[in-house]
């Protein structure tokens, strides 16, 4: 039988069933800013090889976030558009819940939620198992490990002004392009690979001077030389 979860029995289940974990563990959350304990939590898992799935729907992952998890070979995170489900399990319970993954609501609000042990509800817990793995599955996975983010950056421009480098709009505007016609030109010439419908940097693209970078508030960018020749 389904258990109730207030706001301290939500983080502490959470907190069991991350450390309890052995084969899988999966988390779904629209926000993603973890704790210290988290963070340790998390470590461990990845130091014992267990396979973490993290699934967040704000594409404004913060920069300490993406160079703590490009550290994590065990950990894969994913970009799910119009998240908002919370739903956290490894492979013998699960927590469905309001609390997002975020050290701000685990501390400040108010949060209920419901624990499913597998042994006592192994249908309740099969359909909760299953609607996660299809998020996991309809969600785009982020490259963390292309590049490390400086966690001093605060968005394009003083990217820009630091690296003497343009981004994509800004090089498409100076070359008379549309931005989406100068991405078909950088994959074109192998600059950019297009993988699903979303542009990565190829190894020819950086060693021509172009980089990825991840800001808070404006997403995934490249930035590229001024006098890149296209």
């Amino acid at each position: 039988m389904a258990k109730f979860l207030n706001t301290s029995a939500t983080n502490y289940f959470l907190e069991e069933m991350i450390k309890d974990a052995k084969d899988r563990l999966v988390l779904i959350s629209p926000f993603l800013k973890l704790n210290d304990r988290m963070k340790e939590l998390l470590a461990d898992k990845d130091r014992l090889k267990i396979d973490v799935r993290i699934v967040y729907g704000k594409s404004e992952l913060q920069p300490e976030e993406i160079n703590w998890l490009k550290e994590l070979t065990y950990i894969r995170t994913s970009f799910c558009k119009n998240l908002h489900a919370k739903c956290y399990l490894n492979e013998d319970i699960c927590i469905i819940t309001s609390l997002n993954l975020y050290e701000f609501s685990q501390v400040n609000n108010n949060e209920m939620g419901v624990l499913i042990r597998r042994s006592d509800d192994p249908e309740l817990y099969k359909d909760a198992y299953e609607e996660a793995q299809r998020i996991i599955r309809i969600s785009d996975e982020v490259r963390i490990t292309m590049e490390r983010v400086s966690s001093e950056g605060e968005g394009k421009q003083d990217n820009e002004e630091a690296t003497g480098k343009l981004t994509s709009s800004k090089l498409a505007q100076k070359l008379g392009l549309k931005t989406s016609e100068l991405i078909e030109k950088l994959i074109a010439q192998e600059f950019l690979e297009d993988r699903d419908g979303k542009p990565y940097i190829t190894q020819k693209g950086k060693d021509a001077g172009g980089e990825f970078r991840m800001s808070p508030k404006f997403g995934p960018y490249f930035l590229w030389p001024e006098s890149l020749t296209i």
